[in-house]
């Protein structure tokens, strides 16, 4: 909401929820790996970075997102899960291994552990290409098996009228 605010002018419900959603899904990742502030630093960065994704990168590359998924839920995501490479602490999670003087290992890059930043990308890395080949696969058998698209004339009649036999919106008083 504060990125809209800062952007047009003016806050909106719909950016307040969709800011909410944003923080949320960031933090799913790191819950249980991370401390209340940095709970809430994730959430704050994601409420930005979403915005971003939905305001300008969706122009920029014109893709048909109404509901804003990718914007919110993928890069949230995306974010949320490199962000805990770098507040992961095992102040929160010690469960996670011991060394052989029995001190816990560190976690994520404030707790000393550098690495964890790229494990968590190469994690991202390959959940986005087992989702796009995956979605690829899916949308591949659709088109064979019933089709992706409707005829022109279903989408100019509408497919509220040509698919399920009545109308979604009356515009006529």
């Amino acid at each position: 909401m504060l990125a809209e605010w800062l952007h047009s002018g003016k806050p909106s419900v719909l950016g307040g929820i969709s800011g909410a959603v944003a923080g949320l899904v960031a933090i799913t990742p790191a819950s249980g790996f991370v401390q209340p502030f940095s709970a809430l630093t994730i959430g704050f960065v994601a409420g930005f970075v979403c915005y971003f994704m939905v305001v300008k990168v969706k122009n920029w590359f014109g893709y048909d997102d109404a509901l804003d998924a990718f914007g919110v839920h993928g890069m949230g995501g995306t974010l949320g899960a490199i962000l805990t490479g770098v507040f992961a602490t095992s102040a929160v999670n010690g469960g996670l291994g011991k060394d052989h003087a029995g001190h816990l290992l560190p976690l994520g890059l404030v707790d000393g552990k550098a690495s964890q930043v790229l494990n968590q990308m190469i994690g991202c890395g390959i959940s986005w290409t087992i989702a796009v080949v995956g979605t690829l696969v899916i949308l591949k058998v659709c088109d064979v098996v019933i089709g992706l698209r409707v005829s022109p004339e279903h989408e100019m009649e509408g497919l509220d009228l040509s698919q399920h036999g009545e109308e979604g919106y009356i515009f006529e008083s």
